[in-house]
C-alpha cells in the first residue's frame, strides 16, 4: 500500500503536532509527503506532476488545520487543479482517501449537541462528496483535538493510531492491528544495538503474539455457539 499525504498548512515549522506526527513517518518508503505550502509558495500548483503523484498511490490523504470548518486555501486549489484532471476517468476509482485534520478545541464540541453545532463528519462532507464521485474509497476521519494538552503517553497512543492510519489496513480490526503492530515492532527490531533493548522487544513482541492467538481462539469459539 503507497500513501500520498498532502498537507497544507502555512506555518508547518512552528506546528508541533505537524513535526511531531512527520517525525514518525521518518524512513516510511511506502509513504509520500507533500507540503504543499513548501512546494508551491507562490500558489501555483503543477498539476501535471501532482497528477503523477495521485496516480502512483493507492492511498490519498489531505492532512491540514482545521481554519474556519475547513481546510487552508491551498489545498482548495489543489483540488480544483489536481482532480478536475481526473473528471471523466475512472483512475482513482478503489483507491482510498482519509481526512487527517487537528483542531485546536475539545472534541466534546463537535459532538451533536455540542457548542460548534456539527460533528466534523458533517462539516468534512464535501470531501466524502468528491470520494463518491469518483468511486474512491472514504476512509473515516482521524482528528487530533487540543495536541498542545495531550500527556506524553496519549501523544505516543495517537501517534500509533496515525501510524496505522497512514500505513496499515482499513480494516480496523483487533486482528488487523495486532497484524500490523507485530510487523512494526519487528522492524524496529532490526534497528536496534542494545542487546537488552532487543531482548525485550523480543519479550514484547512474543506477548503480543501470545495475546492475538487467544483472542483468535476465543473468537472461533464464539463463532462456534
Amino acid at each position: 500500500m503507497k500513501t500520498l499525504i498532502i498537507i497544507s498548512h502555512p506555518n508547518i515549522a512552528e506546528s508541533t503536532s505537524q513535526q511531531f506526527f512527520l517525525a514518525g513517518l521518518d524512513n516510511r518508503e511506502e509513504v509520500t509527503i507533500r507540503h504543499l505550502e513548501r512546494a508551491y509558495p507562490e500558489g501555483k500548483i503543477d498539476k501535471v506532476s501532482e497528477c503523477q503523484l495521485v496516480r502512483e498511490h493507492d492511498r490519498l490523504i489531505f492532512q491540514f488545520p482545521l481554519y474556519w470548518y475547513s481546510s487552508p486555501a491551498l489545498l482548495k486549489e489543489w483540488q480544483d487543479q489536481v482532480l478536475t484532471e481526473f473528471t471523466g476517468s475512472n483512475l482513482l476509482k478503489d483507491k482510498e482517501f482519509g481526512i487527517v485534520t487537528t483542531v485546536g478545541v475539545r472534541q466534546i464540541d463537535y459532538l451533536a449537541g455540542g457548542k460548534v453545532g456539527f460533528t466534523l463528519d458533517e462539516l468534512m462532507r464535501p470531501y466524502q462528496a468528491v470520494a463518491n464521485h469518483f468511486e474512491m474509497r472514504y476512509l473515516p476521519i482521524f482528528s487530533i483535538h487540543q495536541f498542545m494538552y495531550l500527556s506524553e503517553k496519549d501523544k505516543q497512543r495517537c501517534l500509533v493510531d496515525y501510524l496505522y492510519y497512514i500505513t496499515g489496513d482499513s480494516d480496523t480490526s483487533l486482528s488487523k492491528r495486532t497484524e500490523w503492530l507485530l510487523h512494526e515492532l519487528s522492524k524496529s527490531q532490526t534497528h536496534l544495538k542494545s542487546g537488552e533493548l532487543v531482548t525485550r522487544l523480543e519479550s514484547i513482541i512474543e506477548t503480543v503474539g501470545e495475546k492475538a492467538d487467544l483472542l483468535e481462539d476465543l473468537k472461533q469459539t464464539l463463532d462456534e455457539f
